[in-house]
């Protein structure tokens, strides 16, 4: 089992912290493809959403393949969970609500296993409720207002499980970013912030300087990047973000292939390890602190990553 960071762990709860202080964390991979390969069934408009009320010892034991693979960090299973999704499975609010707390708890027994292992609540964007691929697209109709209401009962649900840090991730453009900051704010809570990108813009189309200055000046972004995008699209990312918020990067690619929604399959070539670990380090030397990877990457690459960044052995 690879041992952890070579820069210590301060206590839960300071990993913004750790971060500020140049600390390199390595995320683990995509949940949905080491739960396939644990042989579940993800074909449900939930997705992973579904184990929590079904088989959340599939997700606890998911995250502990990340941990002995060397994640310093664990990404929940929420990421398609919504009061409204599980009220189309018959489910009331306040057993929604456990459910969205326990996608925090399976990550933390996992954790556990390892010291200093932290754990992020994935909040994902409206389009991933749908169900339909829109979070590659973005721009749904709705204003920042309608988004911030969607969003802020999820937040308020993972938040109140205490998780170290709220992952606003896989973001398609600026207005429901904005919308998540707001959501986000009154929980107390670190956040990163991190879009889903087509080459140097979002997926609605708009310029990521723009995109990424949303984040300046905020006091809980801990960092600001990109996800579930082309390992490719990573590096210009990642030296925008720092150069336009003066704050650490996040970057977790997928492997490079597509996910066609109306298939519901990933298609094309990808990048994985050891060529995506490669990358990595040259992410990290443009100021990435938190690495990882998304749909697609696995506990080998997440290994390879963490043997190929510097200040991580």
């Amino acid at each position: 089992m690879p041992s952890t960071s070579a820069v210590p762990f301060p206590p839960a709860g300071e990993l913004a912290a750790l971060v500020a202080a140049g600390g390199t964390l390595v995320l683990d991979g995509g949940l949905s493809n080491q739960l396939a390969d644990q042989g579940c069934d993800l074909r449900d408009p939930l997705w992973t959403a579904r184990l929590l009320a079904d088989e959340p010892g599939q997700i606890e034991a998911a995250h502990r393949a990340y941990v002995r693979a060397g994640a310093d960090v664990l990404i929940t299973s929420a990421y398609q969970a919504s009061y409204e999704g599980f009220a189309r499975r018959g489910i009331g609010r306040a057993e929604a609500a456990g459910l969205l707390r326990r996608s925090v708890d399976l990550a933390r027994r996992a954790a556990a296993e390892r010291p200093g292992v932290r754990v992020a609540a994935s909040v994902g964007p409206y389009g991933a409720v749908l169900a339909d691929g829109s979070e590659y697209r973005g721009r749904y109709g709705l204003t920042v207002r309608e988004l911030e209401r969607f969003h802020r009962p999820r937040i308020d649900a993972v938040a109140a499980a205490s998780p170290d840090v709220l992952a606003l991730e896989t973001v398609p453009d600026v207005d429901e970013a904005e919308a998540m900051l707001r959501a986000a704010a009154p929980t107390g809570l670190p956040v990163w912030l991190s879009y889903t990108v087509d080459g140097e813009r979002t997926r609605a189309g708009q310029p990521l300087a723009e995109a990424f200055a949303l984040a300046a000046g905020r006091d809980e972004v801990v960092a600001v990047g990109v996800n579930c995008c082309a390992p490719q699209d990573v590096q210009a990312a990642v030296e925008l973000a720092v150069a336009v918020c003066g704050k650490p990067a996040v970057a977790y690619p997928n492997s490079g292939e597509r996910w066609n929604a109306a298939a519901h399959r990933w298609e094309g070539g990808g990048v994985r390890s050891p060529s995506l670990a490669s990358l990595a380090t040259a992410w990290h030397a443009s100021g990435a602190r938190l690495i990882g990877g998304c749909c697609r990457v696995g506990p080998p690459t997440v290994t390879a990553i963490r043997a190929a960044l510097p200040g991580v052995r």
